[in-house]
């Protein structure tokens, strides 16, 4: 299974699976509440390279990102949870709203997100962080009807 690697001790980890030859797909998001859709995503993000490398948001960009009471599952739950999954190889949670540390440290051959983004939208300096270490973008498939936020809503129903 995958382990949980720091993001201080990416770069060094990244030297490694360079020398090692390892063709690397980095992805990243919240992974609050995990899914079938998040499983579904990370099997198609693997698929592309030989090595996983999660990106996770941690809990106070989480709580930026999705509002007040989120993260449903601290960080290192969520980092604990995905690094057991079989198709993820790592996880690196980091602090910030926008991955472009991560993405800094991680220096990917391949970086993915879904089918609800393209190239175009992707957040600048996390653009120009991938065309500087010459990542590929991947957009793959949305996974339709299964989102976290729609998950807790169907929860709370009475």
């Amino acid at each position: 299974m995958g382990r949980i690697v720091t993001l201080a001790e990416a770069p060094e980890f990244r030297k490694q699976l360079r020398t090692d030859g390892r063709r690397v797909v980095a992805t990243n998001g919240c992974f609050d509440l995990l899914h079938v859709g998040h499983l579904r995503y990370l099997m198609q993000a693997r698929a592309l390279g030989d090595f996983l490398w999660v990106g996770l948001n941690g809990d106070k960009s989480v709580c930026d990102l999705k509002g007040p009471g989120r993260p449903y599952v601290p960080e290192a739950e969520r980092a604990e949870l995905l690094a057991e999954w079989r198709t993820v190889d790592a996880v690196t949670i980091f602090p910030e709203v926008r991955a472009t540390e991560f993405l800094r440290a991680v220096e990917p051959d391949i970086y993915v997100k879904g089918g609800d983004y393209t190239p175009e939208s992707l957040n600048p300096e996390e653009a120009a962080v991938l065309k500087a270490c010459g990542a590929r973008i991947e957009i793959v498939s949305f996974v339709p009807n299964h989102s976290t936020t729609a998950l807790a809503q169907k929860m709370a129903r009475p």
